[in-house]
């Protein structure tokens, strides 16, 4: 269930130092590129030029904290996650921490939120927030989400956000929620899909790679590998056409891949989707 060629000329561990670097970048200049899109964008240089192709408006929900918000999601997961006062709720790629401050308050002060990320810039971003906002019961740790550093049964809900489609191996993350999660338990991710073949030169391109596709699958193949870590009760909640703008394009294509992108029966999706343990 690979979505590229790319994959095949790289390591799983190649791609994921990949999206990484890219990451940590963001990170690090995230005053500077505050609400862009890591679509199509180098996050080491400065441009005139910002896209929010898939990010979603946060600022009119309760504990939405506008230094943790990069503009890099693709939906708002806490919106169809049920989230309840008291959860424990795991938050994979939780970046500066935005939907972890947005779980925060629905789990209340009797709850709990933890954040993972396995970018250390990103973690020291989300502790600086923190820090500012005074909270308790919110933690950051780096780890990988493909093996992560908590034990079984641990969680009420999973959330994520924009993540999952970075990386290579789905099927184990998917396995890992599974693990993680407690007996009825649910996760609740919004995250990137395709519909239709491609042009070799789109998905190949490295720095469109790094951002909205990156290792994005067919939506068959992604919720076909949730089945497969034997999820149930699987639900798309909202799918959204994502639109690259021209420009980004013209910046990493030749023309003659922009025409067969624009001529193929494709698309690219923001989905947003829960299952139950």
């Amino acid at each position: 269930m690979k979505s590229s060629r790319l994959q095949n000329s790289k390591t799983n561990e190649e791609l994921k130092q990949l999206v990484k670097k890219n990451y940590s970048l963001l990170a690090l200049n995230s005053d500077k590129l505050k609400n862009t899109c890591c679509c199509g964008t180098n996050p080491a240089k400065t441009s005139n030029k910002y896209y929010t192709i898939m990010s979603e408006d946060y600022s009119h929900l309760k504990g939405y904290e506008p230094d943790a918000d990069l503009g890099v999601g693709c939906g708002i997961p806490t919106k169809f996650a049920g989230i309840q006062k008291g959860d424990t709720v795991v938050d994979l790629g939780s970046g500066a921490g935005n939907d972890c401050f947005v779980a925060r308050n629905e789990v209340g002060e009797s709850g709990r939120v933890i954040g993972i990320d396995f970018s250390p810039e990103m973690i020291a971003k989300a502790q600086q927030n923190k820090a500012k906002l005074g909270y308790k019961n919110i933690s950051f740790m780096e780890g990988d989400i493909e093996d992560m550093p908590l034990e079984n049964n641990f969680a009420d809900v999973v959330i994520s956000n924009c993540v999952i489609n970075l990386l290579p191996e789905k099927n184990k993350i998917f396995k890992e929620i599974f693990r993680v999660l407690k007996p009825g338990g649910h996760f609740c991710v919004s995250d990137v899909v395709l519909e239709g073949r491609f042009p070799i030169a789109f998905t190949d391109n490295a720095s469109l790679y790094a951002g909205c596709i990156a290792s994005a699958m067919q939506q068959t193949d992604y919720i076909g590998e949730i089945e497969n870590a034997n999820f149930r009760d699987i639900i798309i909640h909202k799918k959204k056409r994502i639109q690259i703008p021209e420009e980004v394009l013209e910046t990493h294509l030749d023309q003659a891949t922009i025409q067969s992108f624009h001529k193929g029966n494709i698309g690219i999706y923001s989905i947003t989707v829960t299952a139950h343990k």
